[in-house]
């Protein structure tokens, strides 16, 4: 069945690729996707799965049901896109202004809806359930996962399965990690109060200005100076407002950032050091603050037998050397949030082409994907989940042999 499985794949690449391109013409921002969710939905209603809408929101779930009773297994795919205007000049190119599929959900939508066709195909000689998760809101915290969750879309699933099309690595390859493979992605804002006034006549005001910068630079050594350096940690500045005028000392300055960890441990030591740091400037030098942290999605853990059968999977498909562990990665994924609640894995599929000068990284105008990752990531996603229904279905026998 894998075999014929793999070959219906190849022959239906084509349309896999039409679907990517129709749902990279028209992209709609996370939470505000209408148009998406329905196109998925009546799709996989016309191959004759079992649908349902509006799964926490916008979510959309299919269910496709052997002939013979088994386990779960669940595949993921995100379909939102991102506030970009795109600047690929593709003749597909985002028909939405300042909306663009920069990261390549299209894609993992396009993937995931012509495996369904696929596995549908071959509902007869399945022994259980696949379960397909469509998900809203990938981009924008607190993301689609958790309320997909609460709404059931995990119920009865005995293990998941997802992907990223990654233009970073090179198209073929194929990337897993053991455990930790994707960060936890937080937020924080620092707003430092001081008392504005003359640039001419410093000394009468306190400088928010210098204040802030002083617990920017102290800041940059939380990771180096107290994070053990066997653990992975960031601290990151992005943004620093303050003032108007070039002569007069503002009274407040604004710094927002993220921090990246993979060990729960490490962020609660950052989110201490940042206050810390902060508070003892601010009183050293006589301003005040006000400290606000959003803890994002958290980090990304995989099964390691989940992981483990995983890799022999991809190394059936693709040959062994295009198969590795890569590092783990500080971008986040609310991926986690599944892999919180049942055992799975989430891996890199290749998808960059320097030839085709598909260069350019995610979130960025000019991003674009190699579309023959996709048929790669299918086929890891289809034999993924038949191995873990057949793996199941022997466990299942083995035991029944031994109760006799």
């Amino acid at each position: 069945m894998v075999d014929t499985l793999l070959t219906r794949l190849e022959e239906l690449f084509p349309e896999m690729v039409e679907l990517r391109r129709l749902l990279h013409s028209e992209p709609e921002l996370s939470f505000q996707e209408v148009k998406t969710p329905k196109l998925i939905a009546d799709y996989l209603e016309r191959l004759g799965v079992e649908v349902k809408r509006n799964i926490g929101g916008r979510g959309v779930v299919g269910y496709i049901k052997g002939s013979k009773p088994g386990k779960t297994v669940a595949l993921r795919a995100d379909f939102d896109a991102l506030p970009i205007e795109e600047e690929t000049g593709l003749p597909f190119a985002s028909k939405n202004p300042g909306v663009m599929h920069a990261c390549g959900h299209d894609g993992h939508t396009a993937t995931l809806l012509v495996l369904a066709k696929v596995l549908m195909e071959y509902q007869d000689q399945l022994s259980g359930t696949v379960v397909l998760i469509h998900q809203f809101a990938e981009e924008l915290a607190p993301g689609g996962a958790i309320e997909m969750i609460k709404d059931g879309c995990l119920d009865g699933v005995d293990t998941i399965y997802g992907t990223h099309l990654w233009s970073t690595m090179p198209l073929g390859s194929i990337g897993y990690c053991q455990g930790p493979i994707m960060a936890a992605a937080d937020r924080f804002e620092l707003v430092i109060y001081g008392r504005g006034g003359h640039g001419a006549i410093p000394h009468e005001t306190v400088d928010s200005i210098a204040v802030a910068s002083s617990v920017v630079t102290q800041l940059q050594q939380i990771v180096s100076r107290n994070i053990n350096p066997l653990k992975s940690a960031v601290v990151s500045v992005g943004s620093f407002h303050a003032g108007g005028a070039f002569n007069v000392i503002a009274d407040s300055a604004e710094i927002v950032g993220t921090v990246r960890t993979f060990d729960p441990v490490v962020q609660e030591l950052i989110i201490q050091r940042i206050e810390q740091i902060t508070k003892g400037i601010c009183e050293a030098m006589g301003a005040t603050y006000s400290f606000d942290y959003k803890k994002g999605y958290p980090a990304v853990v995989n099964d390691s037998f989940e992981t483990d059968c995983f890799i022999k999977v991809a190394k059936s498909i693709q040959r062994d050397a295009f198969v590795h562990e890569m590092e783990p990665v500080m971008g986040g994924e609310d991926f986690a949030y599944y892999l919180q609640h049942v055992p799975g894995t989430f891996f890199f599929t290749g998808a960059g082409n320097q030839e085709e000068g598909i260069v350019y990284p995610h979130h960025h105008p000019k991003f674009d994907f190699d579309e023959k990752a996709m048929l790669i990531a299918a086929k890891c996603l289809g034999k993924a989940a038949i191995d873990f229904l057949e793996r199941s279905e022997i466990s299942k026998v083995e035991e029944n042999e031994q109760s006799r």
